[in-house]
């Protein structure tokens, strides 16, 4: 759908109803192009499972049509109970398995039209939403998610459901459609925020607690970080900009990394953030939806308008920015004291999918566990968990359900297989070039036999793949990014860092899937050879490949205002 066909679609939908609700009670096995396109904003994606396609094409037969739920959980918070209800859902109306997101939510694929009203419906009566899970809206609002009892990481979670109510879409039509809510003329209904045509695009937040940036802070719409002092929380430094999307070929798009705009005291970071997504919603391209972001807003205006413009949209002024210090993305596996006499459990997850397979029954395991200790999980954005509030005693027992449903704990993984992940494409991503799930697990194998090889296995190495260009598993800032371009092909980026805080570079535009391993182990070779004592990947490939440390926010964003300037050329040239 064009820019303008969905811009039109949103102001004239009643404020997102459309005609979904007539379409869900037809026969019909899935829902028009504009439904769909709205459906987004209750959280769910229409697909067809894609390696069915040719062959009911073959036999004239329509699509295999699925639906992907996604739950909407801010900071990927969730109790036991709301845990066993998207287990009971996936293996009574999806496809058996779930799918933690690389932002903090889960997801449930394979469900069929029919069933899509009652899995939604089953999914609130837990708790937790999946409006404005996707679509034009603020999304689910990331917060680290390591269960520390101290006041910043309790504070950053309360944040990241604050922001959640804060932005969450006004209207009426979630509750009337999905859970036969008492009807409201559309009349009544304003959107405070977003206004009729709600936000030109997606927009996300995401909260950390220095030193560990185990949200990846720079690549959301908005990046928050706790600023600490003494254990105690003193403020938040915030950017704004960040954000995986491109699109190959296309010069306009380009993948960005959030730029410093300012400091707040913990009072005034509510009413921040509405400042800086309300100037996204006035300014935001409205006429190409892949210069829509607020990444282009930025590049196209310059920072100083833009944070001069949010400045002016806020009740008191916010202070000079406070920079901030990252060590690493990883989260922390394994057994861990939370400060407060009880333990939590960092789970390793196999791109983040609970399944029951050969290698081991998660699915099962954790169903167990969690009825038996009813535990609150805490999803990370890595596509792993956190088991946490586990009494010392129950640490054995625990042990013991996770070793007989071959659960790993990560102590034998190298530093990079606990940090490596993928995003979910085949076959149900409509959006996919390329395998990027399926094939991880072979293709990191080959590389981790390189990490083991060269004597790398303590090294924090970032490994990311997708399928597409749209970068869900953010591969522009990991040290090697595997980006799919068609089937088997991929494009390969290198030099980002561990710490979430460089963009990496276009090493190879198109390589075949199997070539891949052979070309970082030659990277790894001259890092091998070349390092210095003590150094990580990331910062001998900073020093030797880009003759000096990363380039300085400041130095990014003047080469962003550089690149707006050529296209804003290149557009006058063709007019």
């Amino acid at each position: 759908m064009s820019k303008g066909n969905a811009e039109d679609l949103k102001r004239q939908s009643r404020h997102l109803r459309g005609t979904i609700a007539g379409e869900l009670a037809s026969s019909a096995s899935h829902l028009s192009d504009a439904a769909a396109a709205l459906l987004k904003f209750h959280g769910s994606y229409q697909q067809d499972d894609r390696d069915l396609r040719q062959e009911r094409l073959r036999d004239k037969r329509d699509k295999e049509w699925i639906f992907m739920v996604r739950s909407k959980i801010p900071g990927g918070a969730l109790t036991a109970a709301q845990y066993l209800v998207h287990d009971r859902i996936c293996g009574e109306l999806g496809n058996g398995t779930l799918r933690i997101t690389s932002r903090q939510g889960l997801q449930t694929h394979g469900v069929i039209k029919g069933h899509l009203k009652t899995v939604i419906q089953r999914i609130n009566a837990s708790g937790i939403t999946t409006w404005g899970a996707c679509g034009d809206v603020v999304r689910n609002c990331m917060a680290t998610p390591e269960p520390l009892a101290d006041e910043p990481h309790r504070a950053v979670q309360t944040l990241a459901r604050e922001l959640a109510t804060t932005f969450a879409a006004a209207s009426h039509a979630y509750s009337e459609i999905w859970l036969d809510g008492e009807k409201v003329s559309p009349g009544q209904e304003t959107e405070p925020i977003y206004g009729e045509a709600y936000l030109p695009r997606k927009f996300k937040f995401g909260i950390a607690v220095p030193p560990r940036n185990d949200i990846d802070v720079l690549s959301n719409d908005v990046g928050i970080a706790a600023l600490v002092d003494g254990g105690r929380l003193t403020g938040y430094s915030v950017w704004a900009g960040g954000g995986m999307g491109m699109t190959h070929g296309k010069e306009g798009t380009f993948p960005a990394l959030a730029l410093p705009l300012f400091s707040v005291d913990p009072g005034q970071i509510v009413d921040a953030c509405v400042a800086i997504v309300t100037t996204q919603r006035d300014f935001g391209g409205r006429s190409d939806r892949k210069h829509a972001r607020l990444k282009y807003l930025i590049a196209d205006r310059g920072l100083d308008w833009f944070r001069a413009e949010v400045t002016s949209r806020m009740r008191a002024k916010p202070r000079e920015f406070v920079p901030v210090t990252w060590t690493s993305v990883q989260d922390r596996l394994g057994w861990h004291g939370q400060g407060d006499g009880r333990l939590f459990l960092g789970l390793w997850v196999q791109d983040g999918r609970i399944k029951d397979n050969a290698e081991g029954r998660y699915r099962t395991g954790l169903r167990l566990i969690a009825e038996r200790f009813g535990r609150p999980l805490r999803l990370t954005a890595n596509c792993n968990l956190y088991l946490h509030d586990i009494e010392p005693a129950q640490r054995p027992e625990i042990d013991a359900v996770l070793a007989d449903h071959g659960i790993v704990h990560a102590e034998g993984f190298t530093e990079a297989k606990k940090v490596a992940m993928a995003c979910v494409a085949l076959p149900t991503c409509g959006l996919a070039l390329a395998e990027s799930e399926r094939a991880f697990p072979e293709l990191f194998g080959e590389i981790d036999r390189v990490l083991r090889d060269l004597g790398l296995e303590r090294e924090q190495i970032l490994v990311r793949m997708t399928g597409c260009p749209n970068g869900c598993a953010r591969p522009y800032n990991a040290d090697f990014g595997i980006v799919g371009r068609s089937p088997g092909k991929y494009a390969l980026y290198i030099g980002g860092s561990h710490t979430g805080e460089r963009l990496a570079g276009l090493l190879h535009r198109t390589v075949e899937a199997g070539d891949i391993p052979g070309l970082v182990r030659a990277c790894l070779e001259q890092f091998v050879a070349g390092r210095r004592p003590g150094e990580s990947f990331s910062t001998w490939w900073g020093r030797t490949q880009l003759q000096g440390e990363a380039p300085t926010p400041e130095q990014f964003h003047e080469e962003l205002a550089e690149r707006a300037k050529r296209l804003a050329g290149s557009r006058a040239e063709a007019e």
